[in-house]
Formats: C-alpha cells, structure tokens, sequence
C-alpha cells in the first residue's frame, strides 16, 4: 500500500512546532528565524540536499552551513527530523548542560552540523572555504566522466551576517573564484534584535542584490520565501550555474505563524509565551502536543533511505576510480581522512637535522620560508595563502602555485582580508583533505581574532603565519608593533602559540603545528635576523616540549626563560652574569601553551621549584608572572612602541642583556 505524500505545509509546520517548542521549554532562545525559513528548509533539505544521515561524514555529500547560527532549532530539527542520530529527548534539553542541542550549533557536538555558528558572519565565510575545497579538490582528483567530488556549498545567512564585515571580504572573494557550487540564501525578514516592525531600515538600507553582483555573483530576488515551489525553483537554477556562486534573496516573515509577534522584534531572540504558543498551533492547524511529531510525517522528512542511495552510487564510482587510478584513490582517502603522508615523520626531522647542521642567522620568517619550500612540495593538503603580504611573510614558495577562478592550486590570495583569511581557513579545514595555513603581520591578528577562537573552539588543523612579530619590526610604528599580541593569543583555550627563537625550532613549530590534529597553530615570526642557538641532541628532541633547558650552568641560582628573538639576549645575559660569579640557567620557551601541556616532572627538571626566575619578551609582562611569581621579574615593554630602528627600540625599552642581567640581580 503506498502511503499518500506528506504536505509541504506539513513538513514546514512540524519545524516551526519544535523550535518554539524547544524554546518555550528552555525558556531560551531565537523561535523567530526557524518559523519564518521552515518552507525555505523544506526546498532544499527535502528536495535538493544529497546528504546520509546514517554517515554524516560521508565525502561526497552536499554541505550545509546555518550562518544565522541562533536559529539553531531549524538545524536540530531537520537533523531529527530528517533521520540523524539525535533523539527528540536532545531537542527537549536545548540549551541545557551537556546536551547535543547547545544555543548555538556546534561542531563536533551533533552529528550533521558542519561548523560552529553564532558569530554572525563567520558560518558564510566558512562557506566559502568549503566551495573552495570543494573546486580545488575537484581539479587535482577528478577524471573525464569520473567527477569523484562533486558537491554543493549552501548556506543560510541573514541580515546580521549581511551586516558583519567578514561577509563582505569573504562572499567579494567568492565571486572573484566563481566558485560555482556556493548557494546562499538570505533570509530577508527585515527584523532584528533593535527593531521594531519595519525599522530595521534606520541602520541597514544595502541594495544586497546589486551589492552581489557586483561582487560577481548570480542573484536571484524577490524569492517568496514562503512558496516552497519557488524556492526550489531558485536553487535548481542556482545549481545550473556552473562558473558563478549564488544568492537567493528569499523575502520572509520572521517568526511565520505566531498570530501577535510574526514580523516583530519580538520573535527573534525571546520565547514567544505558552499563550502565543497555543495561539500559533491553532493559527497553523498544528493540534500535536508539544514535541509531539506524527509518523507520517516522520516518514515524509526522512532521508535515510534516499541518503543511503545516494552514497552507495558514489561508492560505486569510487570503486571504479579506484581500479583506473589506484594511487590517486589512495591519496584522496588519506587525505580526507586526515592522515599525514607516510614519510612526514622523516621529512621532519631531516629538516631539523638539516637546520642544526646549516646554523644560519637569518630572520624566524625566512626560516619558515625555509621550512615551507621542504613542506609544501611532500604535502599536497598544505593549501597557503596571504592577506596580500607573500613577500613579506614569506609564505610563497617555490612549489607554490596560485588558485584562480579557472585553475586549481595549492596558494591563495586572500587580499587585504584577514578575518576573511581565517574564516575561510576553518572552512578549509572542515571540508577535509586540506590544511590551510595563511600569512599576515601578528598586529592584525586583532582583525581575524573570532574566527582564531572558533577554530580552538571547533578544535580544527589551522596555521596562522604572523610574522613582525614585536617592536622588532622597527620603522613602521606602534600601529604595526605587535606588544600584547602574543600574550593575548596565548590565553585563547586551545590555540597553540610558538614563539620559535631560530631556524630549529621554526622547523619544530612547523612540525607541531601539521601534526596536530585536533586544534589550531599561530607561529610568531621575526621580521629581524637573529643568532643561531647551539643545542645538544637532547635539547633538539625537547623544543617540542614547548620549553626546555637550552643553556645551563652547575649551581644556578636563576632561571631566565626567554622567547623569540630575545633568546639570544638572554645567553649573553648568562654570560655576563658568569663574569660575576653568578651562575644561571636559561631556558626558551617556544610554546607556553604546549609546555604547560607537559607532566609535571618535566615541567619541574625545566623550572625546578624555589629557583629564581626572570622572564624576558619584548611585549607585555604581566602574562610572565604565571612563570616568575611576584617574587621574579620580568624585562619587557608596557607601552606602545615607537617609530624607530629595531636596534634603537630595545635599548630605549630596556630590553637588553645588561638589564636581563640586572633583574637577575635583584630578584637574587
């Protein structure tokens, strides 16, 4: 017997009973943006996503980014609804400890939700990385009549994200990429949390349409968002675009079907009320009980089966690929496994080994250059960029090969766009079979620092390349010298921050970061030549350890720990001290973050207990207290710098080996 089809208007009303359902029970959360998208959702999840709830990590499958991430209840309910493995009890604890369903979508946390979403802007711009992997991926594996990836970027987005300034760097990109197979659909309700009806166009009166354009992309207006058929319409013709990305303008009710607060305010970020809520189920023809979902309609949003299908056939292609290109079908599942190449281990150390060996004194930038040009060539998911700096951060090397809108490539130009730049980063990321790594002065860091967090908070492979990285860089000024940037970086959870002193521990910091997997790296580089560190063997094997004994001396009475380009101020300072009887360890540390990773014991042997301490940074101090105590000192800078040669600058800051000697003294 088959079973009549499910009602469009069915499947859009079970989504808006959940999310104010679920936002009613937690009496928490944003009921406003699902209502009004549920018809939008129902054209594309129902009818145009190739997605398997049954593998959500599947390669091949359309990805979807939720931009307009507080309408989080739309997500959990298609994924519940459509057949993933979150129960309606997850949905009943929304926003509750520990639960699958947090206020904002999480990676990582339920199956099917690509990135982590909330800043607004940032999912659009993960969306970009993601068509990019997508295309570039495309060009390097596919074959004549074996399109082995092949899939779709879509997005929602909303006013907020159309606002925020990571939009426009990220979607002005898109368009210069012509990444083809990015559709986003903005939800064009005209409400937000300041508004009252309509009066959103006191602060946003954006043509968008034309502001798309001239980007470069396909715009399709004047979408009713709340006609199913021609929302599906729109993104079939979206898809028939091969060499463009698209927006869909979709004009909607925010909050569709709450009879007092649809298009208000209200409805965006405030549970709409028992009383609205029982006026809503009766205004939709929705008598269910809350959290309440009949089977048929269960049946109707469920994807499994098509998603089963839809899998197996790419399967069969791929065994097919497999049998024409065996090595290429190896690679492609390594790399999307995340696996790094079978000689990584020994390409690594041979270039440590190589870096001892040629003890050259050169800026920590060019040694990451140096690092890249062994690198890149062995690594073919190592994607770079710059936000329009190469020559600067040296991030381009000889195998480097530019993408454009037409060929593939292994480098980006990001512009002058670094939030854009990191944004774009984690989508790369999340896509699989990449790891990006992007260039730009530590100072603007600042511009790209939400997107550093979410990749520590996704726990995401990313590489930031920041090079000048203090008053080191000297003539430019206060506005490029970088001072409580390292500092503040360090205190991102997860973010692991080197601060490498030559060309060895460069070459480690690069080792690290690639290996790890699960979180984001920044290397701190010099714009200025620094001395080459002798070190034992055993040294060598520790600067992976984030801080280690690099220069000791029997019966130390101090510690002086040191990073970057002032580990060699901190060995002259030793040796000054030597002079006058007083013996003292020095220890550099790379990476705070990664040292404090370490057992105890070690940290102990590194920095024993009761042993004097003075800690030396050309930047703020205060961050070195956690080292030195109240009883140690510090020899840094706690101002802006100031436009002058970098020589000059450390000695009319203080940061030399005479006053690294002198704190030794007093603390002593």
């Amino acid at each position: 017997m088959t079973l009549p089809p499910v009602s469009d208007k069915d499947l859009a009303n079970a989504l808006r009973a959940l999310a104010m359902d679920a936002v009613q029970a937690a009496n928490s959360g944003h009921p406003g943006m699902p209502m009004g998208m549920a018809e939008v959702a129902v054209a594309l999840w129902h009818r145009n996503l190739r997605h398997n709830p049954a593998n959500p990590g599947w390669a091949n499958r359309d990805r979807f980014m939720l931009s307009n991430g507080h309408g989080s209840m739309l997500l959990y309910g298609l994924l519940h609804l459509s057949g993933y493995d979150l129960p309606i009890e997850e949905l009943k604890r929304f926003r509750q400890l520990h639960s699958k369903t947090p206020g904002h979508p999480e990676h990582g946390i339920a199956p099917g939700v690509e990135t982590t979403t909330g800043p607004l802007g940032q999912g659009i711009a993960n969306a970009v990385g993601m068509a990019i992997a997508e295309k570039l991926l495309a060009a390097e594996f596919n074959r004549p009549g074996m399109a082995l990836v092949d899939h779709y970027t879509y997005v929602f987005l909303g006013d907020g994200c159309m606002m925020e300034g990571v939009s426009h760097e990220s979607c002005a990109l898109a368009g210069t990429l012509g990444l083809g197979k990015l559709i986003a659909i903005y939800d064009d309700n005209g409400i937000s949390i300041d508004s009252e009806k309509g009066r959103i166009r006191q602060w946003y009166t954006d043509n968008v349409p034309r502001r798309f354009e001239a980007y470069g992309w396909q715009v399709i207006a004047g979408v009713d968002g709340h006609n199913v058929d021609a929302v599906d319409k729109a993104i079939r013709k979206a898809r028939r675009e091969t060499s463009r990305p698209t927006l869909i303008c979709a004009k909607t009710v925010i909050g569709k079907g709450a009879p007092a607060k649809a298009n208000t305010g209200a409805a965006h970020g405030s549970p709409l009320g028992e009383k609205e809520v029982a006026a809503t189920r009766e205004s939709i023809g929705w008598p269910h009980p809350a959290f309440a979902i009949p089977d048929e309609i269960y049946r109707g949003w469920d994807a499994r089966a098509a998603g089963k299908r839809a899998e197996r056939k790419w399967s069969k292609l791929f065994d097919e690929y497999e049998r024409l290109f065996p090595q290429e079908a190896a690679e492609f599942g390594r790399r999307m496994a995340g696996r790094l190449p079978a000689d990584f281990a020994w390409r690594a150390e041979q270039l440590v080994r190589d870096c001892d060996t040629k003890a050259e004194i050169i800026a920590t930038r060019k040694a990451s250059q140096n690092a890249l040009e062994v690198l890149v060539p062995a690594m073919p998911e190592l994607i770079g960029g710059s936000a329009d700096l190469a020559a600067s951060n040296l991030t381009m090397v000889k195998a480097s090969k530019a993408a454009g809108a037409t060929e593939g490539g292994n480098y980006l130009f990001y512009g002058v766009r670094e939030f854009g730049m990191a944004a774009i980063m984690n989508g790369l990321s999340l896509h699989g079979g990449f790891i990006p790594y992007g260039g730009t002065f530590l100072t603007f860091s600042d511009y790209a620092r939400n997107a550093l967090r979410m990749a520590a908070l996704m726990k995401i492979r990313t590489i930031c390349v920041f090079t000048h990285d203090s008053i080191g860089l000297g003539e430019d000024g206060p506005t490029h010298q970088a001072v409580e940037h390292a500092s503040s970086l360090r205190l991102i959870p997860g973010f692991d921050v080197w601060r490498p002193c030559d060309t060895v521990e460069t070459a480690v910091a690069w080792t690290c970061a690639i290996e790890r997997a699960n979180g984001p790296s920044a290397l701190l580089l010099s714009r200025q030549n620094v001395a080459f560190c002798a070190r034992s063997p055993a040294a060598i094997a520790c600067v992976r350890r984030g801080g280690y004994v690099l220069g000791d001396s029997e019966g130390a009475k101090a510690a002086i720990i040191a990073t970057g380009s002032e580990v060699p101020l901190a060995l002259a300072a030793q040796q000054q001290l030597a002079a006058d009887g007083i013996a003292v360890r020095v220890v550099s540390m790379p990476s705070t973050n990664v040292f404090d990773r370490q057992e105890a014991g070690y940290r102990a042997s590194v920095l024993p207990k009761g042993l004097r301490r003075v800690a030396v940074e050309a930047g703020v101090t205060d961050f070195w207290r956690k080292y030195v105590g109240l009883e140690g000192a510090v020899v840094g800078i706690d101002s802006f710098g100031e436009s002058a040669p970098a020589g000059e600058l450390y000695k009319h800051f203080g940061i030399t080996a005479e006053a690294v000697a002198a704190a030794v003294k007093s603390v002593l």
